[in-house]
C-alpha cells in the first residue's frame, strides 16, 4: 500500500493597516524566494500550532505586526494554487496599526490602496483571493 499523501496546510492574511480610524492599505510582502512577486503575508502551519495562531504568527514575522483577527474569508485548495505543490490556504481578514517592515521571507513591505493593488504581478492564487475580499 502507498503511503497516504496529503496537501499541506497554510495560512494567509489580509491585513487591512490603520492609523488610528484612517484606513491605510492593505498589506503585502514582495517574495524573497521564488516564486517572486507579491504576496499576502501567509506561510505554513506548524505542528500543534492553530490555523489562527499561525496566521498571527506569520503575519508578525514576514510585516512586524501585531494583527488581530477579524474574520475567515474562506479557504482555498484548487491543487494548482501553488506551483511548488498541493497547498490549501486558510485565509483571514486581520487589523493592523504601525509600521510594517520586512522579516523572515519577505524582501519588502509594501502598502497599497485597494485600487492600486499591482493584480497581475501577485503570486500564487492571490489576486483570486483579494479579488474575493473586495466582493465580500
Amino acid at each position: 500500500m502507498k503511503p497516504m499523501q496529503t496537501p499541506f496546510l497554510a495560512v494567509d492574511g489580509i491585513v487591512r493597516l490603520w492609523k488610528e480610524e484612517k484606513f491605510r492599505g492593505i498589506v503585502l510582502i514582495e517574495r524573497l524566494y521564488p516564486p517572486y512577486g507579491f504576496a499576502l503575508p501567509g506561510g505554513f502551519v506548524e505542528v500543534s500550532e492553530t490555523v489562527e495562531q499561525a496566521v498571527i504568527r506569520e503575519v508578525k514575522e514576514e510585516t512586524g505586526l501585531n494583527a488581530t483577527i477579524r474574520k475567515l474569508l474562506g479557504v482555498y485548495s484548487n491543487p494548482k494554487r501553488d506551483p511548488r505543490f498541493h497547498v490549501v490556504s486558510v485565509v483571514f481578514v486581520l487589523d493592523a496599526e504601525g509600521e510594517p517592515s520586512a522579516g523572515d521571507d519577505a524582501k519588502k513591505v509594501h502598502i497599497f490602496r485597494l485600487e492600486d493593488v499591482p493584480f497581475d504581478k501577485l503570486v500564487f492564487d492571490h489576486a483570486k483571493i483579494l479579488a474575493d475580499f473586495i466582493k465580500s
